[in-house]
Protein backbone atom coordinates (compact mmCIF):
# COMPACT_ATOMS: atom_id res chain seq x y z
CA UNK A 1 0.00 0.00 0.00
CA UNK A 2 1.38 3.40 -1.07
CA UNK A 3 1.02 5.91 1.56
CA UNK A 4 0.63 9.97 0.84
CA UNK A 5 3.54 12.22 1.33
CA UNK A 6 2.72 16.21 1.52
CA UNK A 7 4.89 18.54 -0.12
CA UNK A 8 7.34 18.96 2.40
CA UNK A 9 8.42 15.76 2.69
CA UNK A 10 8.53 15.30 -1.10
CA UNK A 11 11.10 18.79 -1.55
CA UNK A 12 13.00 17.14 1.30
CA UNK A 13 13.41 13.75 -0.62
CA UNK A 14 14.10 15.78 -3.87
CA UNK A 15 17.41 14.95 -5.36
CA UNK A 16 19.99 17.79 -5.52
CA UNK A 17 20.75 18.85 -9.44
CA UNK A 18 23.84 17.11 -10.61
CA UNK A 19 26.09 18.71 -12.87
CA UNK A 20 26.52 16.25 -15.63
CA UNK A 21 28.46 18.38 -17.78
CA UNK A 22 32.55 17.43 -18.15
CA UNK A 23 34.33 19.70 -16.53
CA UNK A 24 35.96 21.36 -19.75
CA UNK A 25 32.84 23.38 -20.83
CA UNK A 26 32.25 24.55 -17.96
CA UNK A 27 34.21 27.85 -18.01
CA UNK A 28 31.95 28.37 -21.87
CA UNK A 29 28.83 27.66 -20.32
CA UNK A 30 29.39 30.25 -17.57
CA UNK A 31 30.09 32.72 -20.13
CA UNK A 32 27.51 32.23 -22.62
CA UNK A 33 24.73 32.69 -19.33
CA UNK A 34 24.57 37.02 -19.61
CA UNK A 35 26.08 39.37 -17.24
CA UNK A 36 23.72 41.88 -15.53
CA UNK A 37 22.17 43.18 -12.69
CA UNK A 38 20.37 40.91 -10.35
CA UNK A 39 16.46 40.88 -11.09
CA UNK A 40 14.78 43.36 -9.21
CA UNK A 41 12.81 40.92 -6.74
CA UNK A 42 11.61 42.89 -3.50
CA UNK A 43 8.80 45.82 -5.01
CA UNK A 44 7.84 48.54 -1.93
CA UNK A 45 4.72 49.57 -1.62
CA UNK A 46 1.69 51.68 0.05
CA UNK A 47 -1.52 50.41 1.14
CA UNK A 48 -4.41 53.06 0.36
CA UNK A 49 -6.21 52.27 3.82
CA UNK A 50 -3.30 50.73 5.74
CA UNK A 51 -3.03 47.53 8.40
CA UNK A 52 -4.07 48.62 11.93
CA UNK A 53 -2.79 46.63 14.85
CA UNK A 54 -3.53 46.29 18.28
CA UNK A 55 -2.37 49.37 19.65
CA UNK A 56 -3.98 51.48 16.44
CA UNK A 57 -0.69 52.18 15.08
CA UNK A 58 -1.52 52.27 11.73
CA UNK A 59 1.03 50.63 9.01
CA UNK A 60 0.63 51.71 5.41
CA UNK A 61 4.47 51.08 3.44
CA UNK A 62 5.86 47.82 3.08
CA UNK A 63 7.39 45.30 0.31
CA UNK A 64 6.37 42.40 -1.32
CA UNK A 65 8.77 40.03 -2.56
CA UNK A 66 8.11 38.32 -5.99
CA UNK A 67 6.73 34.54 -5.55
CA UNK A 68 8.76 31.26 -5.72
CA UNK A 69 7.00 27.64 -7.21
CA UNK A 70 7.34 26.90 -3.68
CA UNK A 71 5.26 30.11 -2.66
CA UNK A 72 2.21 28.80 -5.08
CA UNK A 73 2.67 25.23 -3.88
CA UNK A 74 2.61 25.87 0.05
CA UNK A 75 -0.90 27.15 0.37
CA UNK A 76 -2.29 23.63 -1.41
CA UNK A 77 -1.22 21.44 1.63
CA UNK A 78 -2.32 24.02 4.30
CA UNK A 79 -5.60 22.75 5.87
CA UNK A 80 -6.83 26.42 6.41
CA UNK A 81 -6.88 26.41 2.70
CA UNK A 82 -8.50 22.63 1.95
CA UNK A 83 -11.44 23.98 4.23
CA UNK A 84 -12.16 27.19 2.47
CA UNK A 85 -10.05 27.76 -0.86
CA UNK A 86 -11.15 31.48 -0.54
CA UNK A 87 -8.25 31.40 2.36
CA UNK A 88 -5.47 30.54 -0.72
CA UNK A 89 -4.84 34.50 -0.89
CA UNK A 90 -4.47 34.99 2.62
CA UNK A 91 -1.89 32.40 2.87
CA UNK A 92 0.06 33.26 -0.46
CA UNK A 93 0.35 37.36 0.32
CA UNK A 94 1.41 36.50 4.08
CA UNK A 95 4.34 34.42 2.35
CA UNK A 96 5.01 37.39 -0.15
CA UNK A 97 4.74 40.24 2.46
CA UNK A 98 8.25 40.76 3.61
CA UNK A 99 7.65 44.06 5.35
CA UNK A 100 4.57 46.43 6.73
CA UNK A 101 5.43 48.99 8.31
CA UNK A 102 7.40 48.45 11.42
CA UNK A 103 6.38 44.53 11.06
CA UNK A 104 9.05 41.94 9.79
CA UNK A 105 6.49 38.80 10.28
CA UNK A 106 3.70 39.09 8.59
CA UNK A 107 1.61 36.57 9.23
CA UNK A 108 -2.01 35.07 7.67
CA UNK A 109 -3.44 36.25 10.62
CA UNK A 110 -2.32 40.02 9.95
CA UNK A 111 -3.65 39.46 6.62
CA UNK A 112 -6.94 38.65 7.62
CA UNK A 113 -7.23 41.48 9.84
CA UNK A 114 -6.90 44.22 6.77
CA UNK A 115 -9.33 46.01 5.08
CA UNK A 116 -10.81 44.25 2.30
CA UNK A 117 -9.34 47.41 0.15
CA UNK A 118 -6.11 46.75 1.31
CA UNK A 119 -6.15 42.90 0.14
CA UNK A 120 -7.56 43.92 -3.24
CA UNK A 121 -4.71 46.41 -3.25
CA UNK A 122 -2.30 43.44 -2.76
CA UNK A 123 -3.79 40.60 -4.69
CA UNK A 124 -3.36 42.91 -7.65
CA UNK A 125 0.02 44.15 -7.14
CA UNK A 126 0.77 40.24 -6.38
CA UNK A 127 -0.61 39.48 -9.83
CA UNK A 128 1.23 42.16 -11.73
CA UNK A 129 4.75 41.99 -10.46
CA UNK A 130 4.74 37.90 -10.77
CA UNK A 131 3.39 38.35 -14.19
CA UNK A 132 4.44 41.02 -15.37
CA UNK A 133 7.92 41.84 -13.34
CA UNK A 134 6.80 45.44 -12.87
CA UNK A 135 4.20 47.86 -10.44
CA UNK A 136 4.06 50.46 -13.52
CA UNK A 137 0.66 50.80 -15.88
CA UNK A 138 -0.16 52.58 -18.82
CA UNK A 139 -3.03 55.26 -18.58
CA UNK A 140 -4.08 57.73 -20.95
CA UNK A 141 -5.87 61.33 -19.32
CA UNK A 142 -9.41 61.58 -19.70
CA UNK A 143 -8.95 65.45 -20.10
CA UNK A 144 -6.15 65.92 -22.54
CA UNK A 145 -5.49 62.24 -23.87
CA UNK A 146 -2.01 62.59 -23.05
CA UNK A 147 -0.30 58.96 -22.62
CA UNK A 148 1.79 58.34 -19.60
CA UNK A 149 3.10 55.42 -17.36
CA UNK A 150 1.64 55.74 -13.39
CA UNK A 151 3.57 53.05 -10.35
CA UNK A 152 0.16 51.49 -9.09
CA UNK A 153 2.72 50.51 -5.99
CA UNK A 154 1.65 53.70 -4.58
CA UNK A 155 3.37 56.90 -3.84
CA UNK A 156 2.12 60.46 -3.49
CA UNK A 157 0.76 62.16 -6.89
CA UNK A 158 3.76 64.87 -7.73
CA UNK A 159 6.09 62.45 -5.76
CA UNK A 160 9.87 61.00 -8.11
Amino acid sequence: MRRKIGLEELLERAPAPQNTAPQQQAPAAAAAQPRGRAPHTEFEFELPIGYVDDEGTVHRHGAMRLATARDELMPQIDLRVKENPAYLSVVLLSHVITRLGDLTDVHAGIVERMYATDVAFLQDLYQRINSEGHTRAAVTCPHCDGAFEVDLAGGRLGES
